[in-house]
């Protein structure tokens, strides 16, 4: 994997405050064909979208819902003022999109953040639907914030098995929401204060299968660079079996400023297999999706920074990365 540059968000017309740099990767992986992961790494909006199936256009999938999360007009305004009502109405514009391109015989996971600003305070919006995830290292303590949504986390939640049970059940490619294909898709949103040093780590499900949580925590909390953090999780996750597509972004947080002019204050620091991701339920006709006014992304400016699809072309590839780095299995 060749070295990159991290991303680095525009800051332009902002007042002095909150800075964030980034670093993303996604690689096809040592057993898949194709890669049907997308991302869009573009402040305020950083996601990573997980197409489900296979030769059946997952990767359209996931680069239909990404190339609309990029018609979000706070990307050409460069403002952070979406919400999570604004970010779901993107969401189910999306899911119309994917049904009538693929005939809803494909789907894709989400997960990420945008960064939003209430009462002059910086926030971070997580969404998730799916099992991809979103994980947050702050003030020293690393966790996962997004909850998946598959069955065998259903299972834990239930008691019936643990979570290292999980890692190795027959039905953990189950997923239960996605945008699509399934009768759910709305996505679960969490509002967190952005603490001066945060660092946002968003992936695929093919890193997190192939690494221990303590494993990402090493990697996340000794290397410096977002951009040398991605790449030191994709190759561990190549290392481990790289089994699936394993896409990462990572996002850092510094000068965070609150509406007085000043730091916020800390928080204190606290003491697989080959199967692809599977849809739970059975597909719905595109007519049965709920009607809401239709954001068209097409006549929508693109967004500045990195959007990925896997179904671009590689020349667009290439504005991110050259054709023979690491997203050499793009389509």
């Amino acid at each position: 994997m060749n070295p990159q540059p991290a991303a680095a968000t525009p800051a332009t017309g902002r007042e002095p405050g909150l800075q964030l740099s980034c670093g993303y990767g996604t690689d096809r992986g040592l057993r898949r064909e194709l890669n049907e992961d997308s991302f869009i790494a573009s402040d305020p909006v950083f996601a990573v979208a997980d197409g489900m199936g296979g030769h059946e256009a997952g990767e359209i999938a996931s680069g239909i819902c990404v190339r609309t999360l990029a018609g979000m007009p706070q990307l050409a305004t460069g403002e952070r003022t979406a919400t999570a009502a604004v970010v779901q109405q993107y969401l189910v514009s999306a899911d119309e999109r994917i049904r009538t391109a693929t005939g809803s015989r494909a789907g894709t996971t989400l997960s990420g953040v945008v960064v939003v600003e209430q009462m002059g305070a910086p926030y971070w919006l997580v969404m998730n639907i799916g099992d991809s995830r979103t994980y947050r290292l702050s003030q020293g303590e690393f966790a996962q914030v997004t909850v998946d949504h598959s069955e065998v986390q259903e299972l834990v939640d239930a008691g019936e098995i643990t979570r290292e049970q999980a890692a190795v059940h027959p039905r953990r490619h189950v997923v239960t929401r996605a945008l699509g294909t399934g009768d759910e898709t709305e996505a679960d949103y969490w509002l967190l204060p952005v603490e001066e040093g945060d660092r946002i780590m968003i992936c695929s499900d093919g890193l997190n299968a192939e690494l221990t949580d303590d494993h990402m925590f090493r990697i996340l909390s000794t290397v410096g660079h977002p951009q040398d953090a991605v790449d030191a999780l994709i190759q561990a996750a190549l290392r481990s079996g790289g089994r699936d597509n394993v896409t990462v972004i990572v996002v850092d947080a510094k000068n965070v400023m609150n509406d007085a002019g000043t730091d916020t204050a800390p928080r204190p620091a606290a003491g697989v297999e080959d199967e692809d991701t599977l849809p739970r339920t059975r597909v719905l006709d595109s007519t049965e999706v709920q009607d809401i006014t239709e954001v068209d992304t097409e006549e929508l400016p693109e967004a500045p920074g990195a959007v990925l699809p896997a179904d671009a072309p590689e020349s667009a590839n290439q504005s991110v990365t050259d054709a023979e780095g690491r997203h050499n299995g793009l389509k």
